[in-house]
């Protein structure tokens, strides 16, 4: 049997480890062969692939990104995509495939499994941990501790200087990230997608951090919008998937608190840092648990799947279910961190 494998989407920590469980265990337990299609649904869609074993996988476990490259291309919006797809599979006689990606990579896998009879098996990836069908995706545990380092580092430059520091991290439609490191990390003000902020109340709360001799750390996710405001766009252009790109919540939030408390605010997006460079142990983990049991499903021929995590078990899902809706935070969760808030 020869399997191909692809990676989706925004690159992420753990993609490389999910790569090689699938091919160590595919290889050595199951005499498969592999293909690795480059640059996610575009390698499919223009021939472009590269030989995947056992040479190709060794010493990947610890590196950033991916080996096969990514992209954001959706092969649904290509003229004659699914049919370039399929002969494409058929010229590199491939009998399976294994997409690692988020919501659009395994929404492109649904839609090719269950509507065009293609066999897949998907594995869930995205820092934002806003897939509903498992409880953590990899990458996330790695763009929480780059987070929460940086808020650590900006705490005693803003003590020194008595200034406001607003810490853009990612997170379009889920404060996961926000929620976690903003916690971890001792910010006093913690702003997400789920909940639309009051400017005023946060100046109040910046204010009142100021008045206890402490300067104070605001962490906002990039898709946090104000009560009376929308989302702070980079630009109007959309992605194939139809997605904008998001940026500068942080610095208009600055701008505000500086105009309405009078106090000096600076701004730090951390941006791409979030999700680029060495995985944490815990992602590792689980991204070489993900890979070795999606090959399982491929030999099961349980296909239209993808697999997930329920609490340390390793489970199967109907991808349809994996993007049926978004993870998000849960207000109960959020409400434990307003105690730290001001």
């Amino acid at each position: 049997m020869r399997v191909g494998v692809l990676t989706g989407g925004g690159d992420c920590p753990g993609l490389n480890a999910v790569i090689r469980g699938v091919v160590r265990k595919g290889v050595q337990d199951y005499g498969y062969e592999f293909v690795g299609f480059k640059d996610g649904w575009r390698g499919p869609l223009e021939n472009d692939a590269m030989p995947l074993g056992i040479p190709q996988v060794r010493g990947i476990l610890p590196r950033g990104g991916t080996v096969l490259g990514s992209s954001r291309t959706n092969p649904l919006k290509v003229e004659g995509g699914v049919q370039r797809i399929k002969d494409s599979l058929a010229k590199f006689e491939v009998d399976a495939l294994i997409a690692i990606g988020g919501e659009d990579t395994l929404g492109v896998a649904a839609a090719l499994s269950d509507d065009n009879g293609i066999p897949c098996v998907g594995v869930p990836k995205t820092i934002d941990n806003d897939l509903s069908a498992t409880d953590y995706t990899f990458g996330f545990d790695t763009a929480v501790n780059i987070a929460t380092e940086a808020i650590d580092r900006l705490h005693t430059t803003a003590e020194s200087h008595m200034r406001v520091l607003v810490v853009e991290v990612m997170g379009r439609h889920a404060g996961w990230i926000a929620l976690h490191s903003g916690l971890a990390g001792g910010a006093n003000v913690i702003l997400i997608p789920e909940q639309r902020f009051d400017v005023d109340q946060v100046c109040a709360w910046v204010t009142s951090r100021f008045r206890a001799s402490y300067a104070p750390i605001v962490v906002v996710s990039e898709g946090a919008m104000p009560k009376d405001g929308d989302v702070v766009l980079k630009d109007d252009s959309l992605d194939a998937f139809g997605h904008v790109r998001l940026s500068g919540v942080g610095e208009w939030l600055a701008k505000e608190i500086e105009k309405r408390t009078g106090k000096e605010a600076r701004t730090t997006v951390l941006g791409h840092v979030q999700r680029g460079g060495t995985p944490s142990a815990f992602d590792r983990w689980l991204a070489t648990r993900f890979g070795l049991h999606a090959v399982d499903a491929v030999h099961d021929g349980d296909f239209g799947r993808m697999v997930a995590l329920r609490g340390t078990d390793i489970v199967r899902v109907p991808l349809a279910d994996a993007t049926a809706r978004l993870k998000t935070v849960d207000p109960g969760l959020y409400a434990e961190a307003g105690v730290f808030f001001g």
